[in-house]
């Protein structure tokens, strides 16, 4: 039975994250190219960028890099949804909750460990895709040219530079993401009198979340992708307080460390949504299947 839900949970955390990233990829990639370079970010700038790339290098290019994402995001959505679940449990026998909801704290706890331990595992393919998402594709041909090249180039430790801002964004990012989507649920089913909410209600929550959790970490996102791009831009960032120095100095602190995110209140939403939504219907089908699947 316990195999049985950690693969649930693994399936649909793959499912989720493959769904939600697919869904934004063109939007990721811009903002990538945002946060990479010092140029400033409008709206209407994303839409040019957007709509020059698209006339350069045709549709799908905006899509570059999304296999790397779904190579990085399959593996990092089903380690933190499947961990998620397990530290729930963890935290809820630890603290005699058993089989009850989390009271505030734990909950973002679990939320934190769940990214935290999603990030350690997969880290050098989000550095690959942000590598790949800023570059022209006559530079790296696929996944494993990027890995090649930076190891032969730059080395090994490369592979994860940015590691540091990407744990400390992890935490309140993934904690508060977790942590406000679980309350809304909870608050919902004692307001409502109903067990589950609707598919649309788990999307807005899955919004709720996103924009909470995404706004919190956004300036340690900055500084990830600063510190993983600093090889093809001709940047040399050594630390995340250097490198928000120098940000700051030659953007401001809105436009610097800010920059993108009002894309992030479009996309993030959208995203964390469709991926908390994804999740847990495809948790209730597979529990369905497997409940009728022996009266056959």
């Amino acid at each position: 039975q316990e195999k049985k839900k950690v693969l649930n949970s693994l399936m649909s955390g793959a499912l989720a994250g493959a769904v939600a990233k697919t869904a934004v990829a063109p939007l990721d990639r811009t903002k990538i190219m945002f946060q990479g370079e010092s140029f400033c970010f409008t709206p209407q700038e994303a839409y040019r960028l957007i709509y020059h790339t698209y006339l350069n290098e045709g549709l799908w290019s905006l899509w570059r890099g999304n296999s790397a994402t779904m190579v990085r995001v399959i593996p990092y959505a089903a380690i933190q949804f499947c961990a998620h679940e397990e530290y729930k449990q963890l935290l809820g026998d630890y603290y005699g909750f058993q089989g009850k909801a989390l009271t505030p704290f734990p909950r973002f706890i679990a939320g934190s460990l769940a990214g935290t331990t999603a990030a350690m595992v997969t880290y050098p393919l989000d550095m690959v895709r942000a590598r790949m998402a800023v570059t022209p594709k006559e530079m790296y041909s696929s996944i494993v040219h990027v890995f090649i090249r930076i190891s032969r180039e730059e080395g090994l430790k490369t592979l994860y530079r940015g590691f540091t801002p990407t744990i400390l964004g992890v935490i309140p990012y993934a904690g508060l993401s977790f942590f406000t989507y679980e309350t809304l649920k909870k608050v919902h089913a004692e307001h409502s009198g109903k067990a589950q909410p609707s598919p649309p209600e788990r999307l807005l929550f899955g919004a709720c979340a996103g924009l909470i959790g995404q706004s919190a970490s956004y300036p340690l996102d900055v500084v990830r992708r600063r510190m993983q791009t600093a090889g093809v831009t001709g940047h040399s960032y050594s630390s995340i307080l250097l490198t928000m120095q120098e940000i700051v100095r030659e953007e401001g602190l809105i436009r610097g460390l800010y920059k993108g995110l009002s894309m992030n209140w479009v996309k993030g939403p959208i995203a964390v949504g469709i991926s908390f939504t994804t999740f847990d219907l495809t948790q209730i089908l597979l529990r369905k299947l497997q409940q009728h699947g022996p009266q056959r």
